[in-house]
């Protein structure tokens, strides 16, 4: 919690440090990425960087915890920190590097803010930082830990041993490891971070939904092509050059949106690529015969587009109590509702656990839906692939 001192200097300049976020983060990046190059090039993703969401997600993180601070100084926001960490760990990020990071966001905040920054500001937001810090660096220790892993050396070569076109931009690559040993369990909805070498000679990492339940012999990723501008340098790389054959850096399993345990009531609710860890939940539901009552909802463009769309299919129809509902833009002539999803159409138990995976609107908009419909907000989980745009740590 921030000291008697921190808690009323922090509670007066949020607002401005808070409109100022963007402009600081911005700076933060240009001064840190001229400091260390090797960084932009071998651990974050040069394209949220280009874009901008990695800044908007850093100023959004640290507003969210500054006034989650001063909201509930007895509590920490212990939901948006674990998804922090669990990135974090993903990617083998040490605890030296926060210092690295303390040093240039600290630099940015002068630099922004010039004379507002009095030595009691300085000091109040220096407690927020390492307050931030000191608990991810803790969480991120005990994730190690559990992987019985050094600190930051969680990647290990794996091979590709299948690959197959699931929708003409999307693939599925079937892995193991070159060494032998068992690919180790997971938890459904849990993610990989596969690390791969460019052209240009950097190692780009990106983190892939494990798409098939714990418990087989190998690993499964699917992956979407990212078009657009900027282009998706490690999607763009495993669709046009990895094969049958060839070996990729690929991290332990990280994750903290996860089949939770026991009989109650669930919603998993996804759209395009947002189905990978829904399948691999429902792959284990199915593997283990649970009767669980399970709604299951998907959005898509077409048929067409949809990966994994006949599996889909079969697992929710092996469960006693599944169901499925889909949507897309353009049904064809399958069943499926045209148009967005509308969970008000849907008849849901009570007491039931929502777990959404897609893009930002179309989970604001189910969460919205789910709420109007008397589902508590606690009961509703998320997650994003790429920067966590979804400011505020909500769960």
């Amino acid at each position: 919690m921030l000291s008697e001192q921190a808690a009323p200097v922090v509670r007066a300049t949020l607002p401005a440090v808070g409109a100022a976020l963007d402009e600081i983060t911005e700076r933060f990046y240009a001064g840190l990425f001229a400091d260390r190059p090797e960084l932009l090039r071998d651990l974050f993703n040069r394209g949220n960087q280009a874009n901008g969401d990695q800044r908007r997600a850093l100023a959004g993180s640290i507003a969210a915890f500054a006034g989650a601070l001063l909201a509930s100084p007895e509590t920490r926001p212990d939901v948006m920190l674990s998804r922090i960490a669990h990135k974090h760990a993903s990617l083998g990020v040490t605890s030296d590097q926060y210092k690295v990071v303390h040093e240039h966001l600290f630099a940015a905040i002068v630099d922004v803010l010039g004379e507002a920054v009095t030595p009691e500001v300085a000091q109040a937001w220096d407690e927020v930082y390492w307050l931030m810090a000191n608990a991810l660096i803790s969480l991120e220790a005990g994730l190690y830990a559990e992987k019985r892993v050094a600190e930051g050396d969680v990647r290990r070569p794996m091979e590709i041993v299948e690959r197959h076109e699931e929708t003409a931009d999307t693939a599925s690559f079937v892995l193991h490891h070159t060494d032998g040993r068992p690919t180790g369990s997971f938890r459904p909805g849990q993610y990989v971070s596969v690390r791969v070498g460019l052209p240009d000679g950097s190692r780009q990492i990106r983190q892939y939904s494990l798409s098939a339940a714990p418990g087989r012999p190998q690993w499964r990723i699917t992956v979407k092509r990212v078009d657009g501008e900027p282009v998706g340098e490690v999607s763009t790389w495993l669709h046009d050059h990895a094969r049958v054959g060839d070996t990729v850096e690929v991290s332990a399993p990280f994750g903290d949106l996860v089949l939770p345990e026991g009989e109650g009531p669930l919603l998993l609710a996804s759209a395009g690529i947002g189905s990978t860890p829904m399948l691999a939940m429902l792959d284990h539901l199915a593997t283990t015969g649970s009767r669980r009552s399970v709604t299951v909802v998907h959005a898509d463009r077409s048929p067409a587009d949809h990966a994994h769309r006949e599996e889909l299919h079969r697992l929710v129809g092996a469960l006693p109590n599944g169901s499925l509902h889909l949507w897309y833009e353009q049904p064809g002539t399958t069943d499926a509702r045209p148009g967005r999803v509308d969970v008000s159409t849907l008849d849901l138990p009570a007491g039931v656990t929502a777990y959404l995976c897609g893009p930002l609107p179309f989970m604001r908009q189910v969460r919205g839906g789910l709420l109007a419909g008397g589902v508590a907000a606690s009961a509703v989980h998320y997650e994003v692939f790429g920067p966590d745009l979804w400011l505020g740590g909500e769960n």
